[in-house]
């Protein structure tokens, strides 16, 4: 067992925190998360003080640039490398893949890194595809890497967020290696009921009632985006507590003209959240109702943020210093929920 004061991570594309943040309160040192996205540096830094961030494009970024500006030395057992790269153009979902196409190759620039620090330990986390396309992802020769050339003790496979203390249903490839203790695997689901929405938000949870394009100035961000008049009319023909574009199907003046002809395709855009059930995946467009099941479960609006944050496992006290309704969701979105970033940290320990 590894004590964890004696354990220290660099978390490469970092965003906001969400894997440092769970990996730090858990006990380890996060020296540092790399990112080249700027407008997460003061949120991160501001939530995980002493955990320091480097504004950097890691296909750039050299190895004694990170020596420098860290101090961390190659072969170290005590060292924890955490790659959870931008993961859009290996998602399943059918999106234009032209914006993320630079990105795809980000697992084979953070292998460069681990190939040559050896560090004890590795996480990745991604998206489901990359585990589907693992040759043309990088995936089959990172892991080959790993094992036939570090002597890394490897564990991998699809974990859902829901089953290790998130109340969402998220999907993700998860990986764990280290080349210290032979034994090391994922996280185990967790006994016992699976967390669900109304276990985190709504009234009973601090989350006072609100109107759609409401304003929360304060740290809280209990702010939600301006919903269209006909949005507004097909949330509110919408049925609370899990009901779908289905409920007004029929009504010509909401029905969407790209669903006329087959009106049972794709149910959770226009969606409310179940009180019950887990809350669909937390995506980066998770504030508009039209992008998923985002609707709160009583409410006439789409889901706050900070009740996505909360949905994501971000303590209420986590402050996003980003501004526009539409960066906040999509760095709450791009986050890996604190939640399952402590249990795989607690793996390493």
């Amino acid at each position: 067992m590894a004590h964890p004061k004696t354990l220290k991570a660099i978390d490469f594309f970092c965003s906001i925190g969400g894997m440092t943040y769970g990996f730090r309160q858990a006990g380890i040192n996060v020296i540092a998360g790399i990112d080249i996205d700027s407008s997460c540096k003061e949120t991160y830094e501001y939530n995980n003080p002493g955990s320091k961030f480097i504004e950097a494009d890691v296909m750039d970024l050299t190895f004694d640039d990170l020596k420098e500006k860290t101090g961390i030395k190659e072969n170290d057992d005590n060292l924890i490398f955490i790659g959870c790269s931008p993961c859009q153009y290996w998602s399943i979902i059918n999106t234009v893949k032209t914006k993320s196409e630079k990105t795809k190759n980000l697992l084979t620039d953070f292998q460069r890194f681990v190939e040559h620090f050896k560090p004890g330990y590795v996480v990745v986390e991604n998206v489901p595809g990359i585990l589907k396309k693992a040759d043309e992802s990088g995936l089959t020769n990172f892991i080959r890497m790993l094992e036939d050339g570090g002597n890394y003790r490897v564990d991998k496979g699809i974990l859902n967020a829901n089953h290790h203390g998130v109340p969402q249903k998220r999907r993700r490839f998860s990986l764990i290696a280290s080349r210290v203790n032979k034994q090391i695997s994922l996280p185990l689901p967790n006994k016992g009921p699976a967390p669900t929405v109304k276990d985190y938000i709504g009234t009973n949870n601090g989350f006072e009632k609100i109107p759609n394009n409401h304003k929360d100035k304060t740290d809280f961000i209990h702010t939600t985006a301006r919903l269209s008049n006909k949005n507004l009319k097909r949330i509110i023909k919408t049925t609370k507590n899990g009901g779908s574009r289905c409920d007004w199907k029929d009504n010509d003046e909401l029905q969407l003209e790209c669903y006329k002809k087959s009106p049972d395709g794709f149910r959770d855009i226009y969606g409310r959240m179940s009180w019950d059930k887990p809350a669909p995946t937390i995506t980066t467009k998770f504030h508009s109702i039209s992008n998923g099941r985002f609707g709160h479960p009583k409410e006439n609006r789409a889901i706050s943020l900070r009740e996505g944050a909360t949905l994501q496992t971000f303590p209420k006290t986590y402050v996003f210093k980003e501004k526009s309704i539409s960066k906040v969701a999509k760095q709450i979105g791009n986050a890996v929920p604190p939640n399952l970033a402590f249990l795989i940290a607690k793996q390493i320990i």
